[in-house]
């Protein structure tokens, strides 16, 4: 079965100025019933029985509601549940998205806790890097709060808590918002804790995922997360040295998958990414050898990169500025310059691609 889980780009407004922004949604509506979701991995941290994960059919809000009232109708529909129900005290069950980190970020969705005897919560992980270091935004319905920590070498770290009523049973909005250094937390629409300052952070970028405690069961609808998607390796390699040598016209990065034609995965231009290479590129990469040519006062340099053994991992296609009378030889050590500019950077082909 095919993965549900939606991606698309949008643009974006970002410190008032344009950026490329991405929006990740869970239909937990489109995969089968008593299944974990795709991209999902079921984790335990603490004691107990293993979690169990899975979509289940339920009542969930519409986008309608009752005439004079704030309460949403309820349809039919499907769920992200946690539904195990062992009540071991310091048992948190969590499931976490593994197909992407993210940084800045904005992760939303709806919860109903169900029932509990020793605990009631629903709550988001996020900044996850393993089962000993993550971070938790938790809403508690029998002690009737809320509450943000971290979890670091398994220890809880840097525990924030307030308190805040909301009822078992019933359908409410969470939000986590991460930007920068900074942690802000929403609840049916309402700011739940203050900002939070994480100037301190040693992870500041990981997975997400959601979280319940003990014997809660607990409900999770339809969710998005709204991201500024990080750099890849290669494009920040490209965007430091366009930075530090700004007559530089252009630099592309290729890797190439077998027998297929070399792709960019960085540029100076990010219309290029993606665009199959020529040639001179797939002979840089196989063979190692060093193409140019001269193009209307710009002098176009093909040469491999090489990793920490000297085997050739990729091709940079490098364009510079051409002079009167530059010969072969001044183009080549010129555009030498840049190319051991861009290995420093990349021991490993993982390098690049991380």
């Amino acid at each position: 079965m095919l993965s549900k889980v939606s991606i698309f780009v949008v643009l974006a407004l970002w410190c008032a100025l344009p950026s490329l922004a991405a929006t990740l949604s869970f239909n937990f509506g489109e995969d089968a019933e008593g299944s974990v979701p795709p991209h999902f991995l079921p984790v335990l941290h603490g004691g107990g029985v293993p979690p169990v994960w899975q979509i289940v059919s339920a009542q969930v809000p519409s986008q309608f509601q009752a005439y004079g009232t704030h309460q949403l109708l309820l349809n039919p529909g499907w769920v992200l549940a946690q539904t195990s129900q062992d009540p071991t005290d310091e048992r948190y069950p969590i499931l976490v998205y593994t197909n992407q980190s993210f940084k800045d970020f904005t992760f939303e969705t709806r919860f109903e806790v169900v029932t509990g005897a020793v605990e009631q919560m629903a709550g988001l992980v996020f900044r996850y890097q393993n089962s000993s270091n993550f971070y938790v935004l938790r809403v508690s319905v029998l002690g009737k709060n809320i509450a943000f920590y971290k979890i670091v070498n398994g220890d809880l770290v840097s525990p924030v808590k307030l308190p805040l009523a909301v009822d078992a049973n019933t359908w409410h909005q969470i939000k986590l918002d991460c930007t920068g250094t900074y942690i802000s937390c929403y609840v049916d629409g309402q700011k739940a804790l203050p900002t939070i300052t994480d100037s301190g952070a040693t992870n500041p970028e990981g997975m997400i995922g959601f979280w319940t405690k003990s014997d809660s069961v607990t409900y999770f609808g339809n969710s998005t997360v709204t991201y500024t998607p990080l750099v890849p390796a290669a494009q920040q390699i490209v965007n430091d040295i366009i930075a530090g040598r700004p007559k530089l016209v252009d630099i592309k990065i290729y890797t190439q998958s077998g027998a297929n034609a070399p792709k960019v995965i960085a540029s100076k231009n990010p219309s290029d990414l993606g665009k199959n290479g020529s040639d001179a590129e797939k002979l840089a990469i196989e063979n190692g050898t060093v193409s140019l040519g001269f193009d209307h006062g710009t002098v176009i340099v093909t040469m491999p990169l090489t990793d920490r053994n000297g085997d050739n991992i990729a091709a940079v296609r490098i364009t510079l500025k051409s002079f009167f009378g530059e010969t072969q030889d001044n183009a080549v050590t010129r555009a030498r310059m840049v190319q051991q500019d861009v290995e420093q950077y990349c021991s490993s082909v993982d390098n690049l691609q991380n």
